[in-house]
């Protein structure tokens, strides 16, 4: 079997060298000459999949290393008997992580605190839901809005003009859907972003799309009020100078980019193919998931809650390097920005999550207990 793969992929050998011969490309390089004579492609987010691509090759199979599927010509798959996987939630933890290291620096920034704040998630899926989860347990004030899961189930839910007219901080984590019951495509629109309150924050670590990148520049012009985090851009890997420049956080695509979470993709990838051809799976990624530079960490009783959150959670991420990293990034002509965006992701340097991060309690401290587990970290009570 002829297997084309994106070479940002992790363990690829490890994982699928036993199913046939591996030709590794950059992703963006991975065109129709290239999937030619291909039975399988492994790829991530960044190569479009569709008809024009694979019309009239061998390919029986698709793995996208990632959660997200807007890549992913999904009619044409069944048109052609094209199967296809994802690797849902994979990299959802890290996006928790990058989001929480996001609102530390900002409150540091701003001089607020994050306890007095109230949320508002936008798309309660993999991501989301992990994310309202830990600032709940936190004790901290969420409004959730997923317009699809609100229709379909009994929920907490809320409107996105709740969210809007209530909000201080909104996060976004919805698919990126251009038609359809409930597109996404530019739903934080002119009219939406101009309706932000006063001194509000604005994460955006889904999808580009999701924000109208244009709208969102000319805004910040006019408000200096607003804190904006930008993970993800319209146009990647293009991104535009002058809205990056207003950011108070940017970043070149790498919210999810954990370790633990591109090897989860892999693995789910690996057995999803596995169940595609009938044969049993025979690598485990525990037997492959390296140490982790940072066991753990020890903390008396007696230590303040807010700086113990802030430990914690910058002890396993802090996205002020890979700020300064992608600012730095940002300069020539747009063709060496092109470069320089998809050479951030490609060596990007490693980073753990804090659910396998173990903190351990010197003495009785039941709030600071509470904190750890809210967070995901494993407790040791000492």
């Amino acid at each position: 079997m002829r297997i084309v793969a994106d070479e940002n992929i992790p363990l690829l050998d490890e994982f699928f060298a036993g199913f046939g011969e591996i030709h590794r490309l950059p992703g963006r390089s991975i065109d129709a000459a290239a999937v030619a004579e291909a039975d399988l492609l492994l790829v991530r987010s960044v190569t479009r999949l569709d008809r024009a691509l694979l019309q009239g090759t061998a390919v029986k199979f698709v793995g996208t290393c990632t959660i997200g599927t807007d890549h992913l010509d999904l009619d044409y798959f069944q048109q052609a008997g094209i199967t296809w996987a994802s690797a849902p939630g994979c990299n959802a933890r890290g996006v928790v992580d990058y989001v929480l290291g996001s609102l530390l620096l900002l409150a540091e920034q701003q001089g607020v605190e994050l306890a007095t704040r109230t949320y508002g998630v936008i798309g309660a899926g993999q991501v989301g839901s992990r994310l309202i989860k830990v600032l709940r347990a936190l004790g901290w004030n969420v409004l959730v809005c997923d317009p699809p899961r609100q229709a379909a189930e009994v929920g907490d839910y809320v409107s996105l003009q709740q969210v809007l007219d209530e909000c201080d901080v909104i996060s976004l984590h919805t698919p990126l859907e251009r038609t359809g019951e409930h597109p996404t495509h530019h739903l934080f629109d002119s009219a939406r972003l101009a309706a932000l309150k006063s001194g509000s924050w604005l994460i955006n670590a889904s999808r580009g799309a999701v924000v109208d990148n244009q709208a969102l520049r000319t805004l910040l012009v006019q408000r200096a009020d607003l804190q904006v985090v930008l993970d993800v851009w319209e146009g990647e890997p293009q991104v535009d100078v002058d809205l990056a420049a207003l950011c108070q956080i940017a970043t070149p695509h790498i919210g999810g980019y954990s370790l633990d979470g591109k090897l989860r993709g892999t693995a789910q990838i690996y057995q999803a193919l596995c169940q595609h051809l009938g044969v049993a799976a025979s690598v485990e990624l525990a037997q492959l998931m390296p140490a982790a530079w940072l066991k753990s960490l020890t903390i008396d009783a007696s230590a303040d809650p807010v700086w113990t959150l802030a430990s914690i959670c910058r002890s396993v991420y802090d996205p002020r390097r890979d700020d300064a990293d992608f600012r730095r990034s940002l300069q020539g002509d747009a063709g060496a920005r092109r470069l320089a965006f998809d050479r951030l992701r490609k060596h990007y340097p490693m980073r753990r999550e804090i659910d396998g991060l173990e903190v351990c309690i010197q003495g009785n401290a039941p709030a600071l207990s509470s904190l750890v587990q809210a967070l995901g970290a494993k407790l040791n009570q000492l």
